[in-house]
């Protein structure tokens, strides 16, 4: 199949719409606001649902209703507007109601600004939501591979009833690149046996998040978590670049780890041992691939636009093995490929001066 040259927001869309997404509903925001207008622009057309809605929360309890159906659904938004669901993503997670939530991040906190910025990981991945719970989320780097992700997460969703995010940031949502549509690669789960759709002998189903029976609560979630603990054993994923023999590693997720390897190119092109993991999945994080990377490194170095809210989860993986450093821009401010590479060779400097003086 031929590439086209494609804005990453649409590229979200278009693969939602070939991955079967047959409800979409979303308010504006930007810089995610292209992903429901090409929506509105094309699921009509082919009799599939499309409704701007009234407001985030009334968006994202559309996604609950159409999911408990097992349709394939579909909301997206932007940081204050993600804050916004957070309610009904718990109540999702504990009802185990599909769906598909693309994120695409902006400066902050607060209204913040439009510039692309990471600083909702931790609302993704932490939840503002309230109790135990754990939401998928996906990071893509390029636009071919958000198609690539947007097709997994609806799968993700029907496979383990549970929410799916798309975490992107404004860089990735209005840049253009190259890119391939492939068809849907996966067959997707029977659903009969849970959604409601007025069939019979279907398990009884309580899509109000609400247990109040003794124990009934710890129940629901003793079992949700082992649901995602078969997430973290099945659908961990991450990228490796120039890791064999690195002694300097750079940790960064999403478009920080594009930007990273041009820095990575260069210090290699100058002798510094230096390569990248970039976690994919961020829940479920890989923690036991990036520990056996750092016990063969000198130091991390994790890059971010925000103020370190990866860095916890990196720290927690490595657990010692080796020194982490941190360096990060955020409400906007970008990581150039210069700039890294200057903290690249700071870094590697103290490196070689502790084998310089045998300090292990």
């Amino acid at each position: 199949m031929a590439k086209v040259l494609v804005k990453g927001n649409e590229a979200i869309a278009q693969a939602a719409i070939n991955a079967g997404c047959q409800c979409y509903f979303g308010y504006p925001i930007t810089p995610q606001s292209e992903i429901g207008e090409y929506m509105g622009a094309h699921l009509p057309k082919m009799g599939r649902v499309f409704v701007t809605a009234e407001s985030e929360l009334a968006s994202i309890n559309m996604v609950i209703g159409a999911g408990t159906t097992g349709a394939k659904a579909m909301t997206s938004s932007s940081s204050c507007g993600i804050a916004l669901m957070q309610e009904s993503i718990s109540a999702m997670c504990c009802a185990e109601v599909p769906g598909v939530i693309v994120s695409v991040m902006r400066g902050g906190p607060g209204l913040g600004n439009i510039a692309p910025a990471q600083a909702d990981y931790f609302q993704a991945l932490k939840g503002g939501g309230n109790g135990d719970y754990k939401t998928l989320v996906l990071s893509p780097s390029t636009v071919q591979e958000a198609i690539d992700l947007t097709y997994r997460a609806f799968y993700l969703a029907l496979k383990y009833r549970n929410p799916v995010m798309l975490l992107a940031d404004g860089i990735l949502g209005q840049m253009m690149e190259p890119a391939e549509f492939g068809e849907y690669p996966y067959e997707d789960p029977d659903v009969s046996t849970w959604a409601l759709d007025g069939a019979n002998n279907r398990e009884p189903r309580n899509i109000v998040s609400l247990h109040m029976p003794e124990g009934a609560m710890e129940e629901r979630t003793n079992r949700l978590f082992e649901k995602y603990q078969a997430m973290q054993e099945n659908e961990t994923t991450y990228e490796d670049f120039m890791l064999k023999d690195a002694k300097l590693v750079i940790t960064a997720f999403g478009t920080v780890g594009r930007v990273a390897k041009t820095a990575i190119k260069k210090a290699r092109e100058a002798g510094m041992k230096v390569g990248l993991f970039r976690p994919i999945t961020l829940f479920p994080f890989p923690d036991k691939a990036l520990h056996d990377v750092a016990e063969n490194a000198d130091l991390i170095l994790d890059l971010e636009l925000n103020k370190g809210q990866m860095l916890l989860d990196v720290r927690s993986a490595v657990f010692g093995a080796c020194p982490v450093e941190f360096y990060g821009r955020t409400a906007g401010g970008l990581l150039t490929p210069d700039s890294i590479y200057e903290k690249i060779c700071e870094l590697y400097k103290k490196i070689d001066n502790k084998i310089e003086a045998g300090v292990n």
